[in-house]
Parts: structure tokens; C-alpha cells; sequence
């Protein structure tokens, strides 16, 4: 698993995520089940059948949990062995775009994926079975 980190945070996605929500009680269900579905993808890999399809049909975001739940994780699923932990939020309305904050999770991974894709065919990434390499650093 890996996550984004901008520059100018001190804290990854992923832990500005966790930050959020390791102590808000009123979404604490929803946030020990996402918690215990990251584990599992640890232990077993990033299988399919853990996300929710989300973004376009030409990048790969995706987002846990796939049961109902009040949190969305959004998430680059490059593999069964790789996925990038970018940020999430509560849902609120119907769909991430009818959100500000949601969207902007959505797009910033839209964008790093596409970067990754440029990346891996220009040969500045390497992409293995369960690895990325790279000296890049990106401008999202």
C-alpha cells in the first residue's frame, strides 16, 4: 500500500484521512470497517471485490468500502498487490461530484493516475507485480 503526499503536508492522504476520523465517534462503525477491510487487503491483496468502482472508466479510482457506510476511502487500484490510499470523506449527497471536498479526492487521484500511465510509458516508472518505481516527483 502506498499513499500521495503534497509537499506542502506534513501528512500523507491516507493520514489526513485516519486523522479525521480516528476520534469522531459519530462515524466510528463506519470507520473500524474501513480500517478492518485495509487489514485484509494487507494480508490477502487489493482484490476487486473490496472497492466500489468510482471516477471514469478509463483511470482506475475506486473507493472502500463496497457496503453501505456513511465514509468513502478513495483509492488507485493499480493491481491485486498495489494500491495507492488517497483521501475520503463523508458522504453525504448521491454521488462524489455533487460534493466539493469528495470530487477534489476523486481528481486529485485522477490525475496522479494518469501521471503514472504517462510515467510508466515514457519509462520513468517501473510498475512490477507489486512495486512502483520512481525518482519523480509529481506536479498535480
Amino acid at each position: 500500500m502506498y499513499s500521495i503526499q503534497f509537499l506542502s503536508e506534513d501528512e500523507s492522504e491516507f493520514e489526513r484521512f485516519y486523522s479525521k476520523f480516528k476520534d469522531e465517534t459519530e462515524y466510528n462503525e463506519d470507520f473500524e470497517r474501513l480500517l478492518n477491510i485495509l487489514g485484509r487487503i494487507a494480508d490477502f491483496g487489493a482484490f476487486e471485490r473490496f472497492f466500489r468502482p468510482e471516477g471514469k472508466m478509463s483511470d482506475e479510482v475506486c473507493a472502500l468500502p463496497v457496503l453501505k457506510s456513511r465514509l468513502r476511502l478513495y483509492c488507485l487500484r493499480l493491481s491485486d498487490k498495489i494500491l495507492i490510499l488517497g483521501n475520503g470523506g463523508v458522504k453525504a449527497s448521491r454521488t462524489y461530484n455533487e460534493d466539493n471536498t469528495l470530487r477534489g479526492y476523486v481528481i486529485t487521484l485522477q490525475k496522479f493516475d494518469k501521471l503514472i500511465r504517462e510515467g510508466v510509458k515514457d519509462g520513468t516508472i517501473v510498475v512490477t507485480e507489486n512495486t512502483i518505481e520512481t525518482e519523480n516527483i509529481f506536479d498535480i
